[in-house]
């Protein structure tokens, strides 16, 4: 059995739902996502999914907290932080300045994780589940040291690079069909007996 990783760039993934309008799709079990993308013969050994906690407003954080601990509760799975970093930004022109926020890391969070577990030989094939072009460089250099490893690229719904295409073995889309068999129950049960509620605005 070929040994699988699957890594999800968090951000980039629910930009996608966004962009199609699929916010009943924000309540993913995303392991259920990586087992749904496995052919014959792999099997899936980690999924590891690379976000950035939200801290306004109130109610996106309540949402995504919940979230998160949903993801929890899934076995053989890792969740890994990035971060926001302030930016004021001044408007040409008003002259007002405000303050925007740029994510930060998850890239290089991915990148991390991606050539770690290639040299410690985690893996024979990589699911990348991103668009992000700036991924192009890990890969790339993940076929150059390990050519007998794969790392297929998993574009989300209305995402798609064309480099990472390129340097990839192979691309598929996350369509519809596997979202709506990925999706968790309303109701998620934790380890201590606490239930997790799909948020509503999510339905």
């Amino acid at each position: 059995m070929k040994r699988v990783i699957v890594y999800i760039d968090g951000l980039n993934l629910y930009f996608g739902l966004r962009s199609k309008g699929w916010k009943r799709f924000y309540w993913l079990n995303l392991q259920k996502v990586a087992q749904h993308l496995l052919k014959p013969g792999q099997t899936l050994v980690m999924t590891k999914y690379f976000t950035t906690a939200v801290s306004q407003p109130p109610d996106k954080q309540r949402r995504q907290a919940t979230f998160l601990e949903a993801l929890g509760t899934l076995p053989d799975f890792c969740i890994y932080y990035g971060h926001y970093l302030a930016e004021p930004v001044r408007c040409r022109n008003c002259g007002h300045t405000y303050t925007t926020h740029h994510e930060k890391m998850t890239d290089v969070n991915i990148a991390t994780e991606l050539l770690t577990d290639a040299f410690q030989d985690a893996f024979d094939v990589a699911l990348l589940i991103s668009a992000d072009g700036d991924l192009v460089g890990p890969v790339n250099k993940v076929k150059q040291l390990f050519p007998k490893k794969r790392v297929v690229v998993v574009f989300p719904p209305k995402r798609h690079s064309n480099a990472l295409q390129q340097v990839a073995d192979a691309c598929l889309h996350l369509g519809h069909v596997v979202l709506v068999k990925s999706v968790f129950p309303d109701a998620v049960v934790k380890a201590d007996g606490f239930i997790l509620y799909r948020p509503t605005e999510w339905q």
